[in-house]
C-alpha cells in the first residue's frame, strides 16, 4: 500500500463512536497526513453544518462530502451542489406521511426543515442536522436549494420504509438505506462514489491512491472508487461484501488504527 493522496470516511458508524464522538488522537494524526500531503475528507448524508462542526480549526484545509454527496466543498470552495425539484418532494411527502411512524427531514443549504410534533424524534434527528427549522407543512415550496429527503423509522429503515419508498426509483431517483433508522431520497446518480469522483478528477488523485471508510449500504458507492477500501467491524454485512479490506469498529476508533498502522505512528 503506497502513495496514498486521499483518505475519505463515513462518519457515523465509522469515523464517530456510538457517542458522537471523534478519538483524541485525531488532531496528532491529522497533522502527519497533512506532513505528507494527504488529503482528508469526511463524507457523509449529514448537512454540511453538521459535519464542520467536527473540523472547525481545519475546515479550509480539507474537503467534505455532505448529503451523500449533493454537497461537496474543498478547502471553503463549493464544487458541487445538487436540487432536488419540488414536485417530486411533494409526492415524496405525501407517500411518507402514510407510513406508520416515519418521519421526513428535508435537508437544504441552509437549513433542514421538518413537520414533525414528535419531540422525541426531533431531539434525535437534530444532533446529525444541527442547523433547522420547523415548518407547518413540508410539501409547501421553501425558499432553499434542497439537497435531499431524509426519512427516519424507529424500527428500521430497510424493512419499515424501504419497500414504500423504492417505487421513487422509477422517477429517476436515488432510494438508499442509509443507516440503522435511516434512508435517502436524492436524484439520480447523487451517491459519494460520484462526489468522490469528482475530488479525484479535480485533484488528479487515482482510485489506487485512495483509501474509505464506510459503514452502511450509501458508502458502497465510495468504496468502489478506492483500491484501499475498508469496512468497519460493525457494518452492515452488504457492505463487508463490497469492501476490500476490514476495520476495528468505530468504537474503537477503526479508521484511525488503519490510518496509523499505513503511517506507521
Amino acid at each position: 500500500m503506497k502513495d496514498i493522496k486521499l483518505i475519505v470516511t463515513d462518519m457515523d458508524g465509522t469515523f464517530l463512536n456510538s457517542q458522537y464522538e471523534i478519538s483524541p488522537d485525531f488532531p496528532a494524526i491529522y497533522q502527519e497526513l497533512k506532513k505528507r500531503n494527504i488529503l482528508f475528507v469526511p463524507a457523509s448524508g449529514r448537512q454540511m453544518p453538521g459535519i464542520t462542526q467536527y473540523f472547525t480549526e481545519i475546515e479550509n484545509e480539507i474537503g467534505f462530502i455532505a448529503e451523500n454527496g449533493g454537497y461537496v466543498v474543498y478547502k471553503n470552495k463549493e464544487l458541487f451542489a445538487d436540487k432536488l425539484d419540488h414536485t417530486f418532494v411533494k409526492e415524496i411527502i405525501r407517500t411518507i406521511r402514510e407510513i406508520p411512524g416515519a418521519r421526513a427531514v428535508l435537508s437544504a443549504k441552509k437549513k433542514a426543515y421538518y413537520e414533525s410534533n414528535d419531540e422525541e424524534f426531533v431531539n434525535y434527528f437534530t444532533r446529525y442536522y444541527t442547523e433547522n427549522q420547523k415548518i407547518d407543512d413540508l410539501t409547501t415550496e421553501v425558499e432553499d436549494d434542497a439537497f435531499k429527503i431524509a426519512v427516519y423509522h424507529p424500527e428500521g429503515s430497510e424493512k419499515n420504509l424501504y419497500p414504500f419508498l423504492k417505487k421513487f426509483q422509477e422517477n429517476n431517483l436515488e432510494v438508499v438505506v442509509s443507516g440503522k433508522y435511516w434512508l435517502d431520497i436524492m436524484n439520480k446518480d447523487i451517491n459519494k462514489g460520484n462526489a468522490l469522483e469528482k475530488l479525484q478528477n479535480l485533484l488528479g488523485i487515482s482510485p489506487s491512491q485512495t483509501m474509505s471508510f464506510g459503514d452502511y449500504m450509501n458508502d458502497i458507492t465510495m468504496l468502489k472508487k478506492s483500491k484501499y477500501s475498508y469496512a468497519m467491524e460493525n457494518a452492515h454485512p452488504s457492505v463487508k461484501d463490497a469492501a476490500s479490506f476490514s476495520a476495528l469498529s468505530n468504537d474503537h476508533f477503526g479508521v484511525l488504527e488503519t490510518i496509523s498502522e499505513y503511517l506507521k505512528i
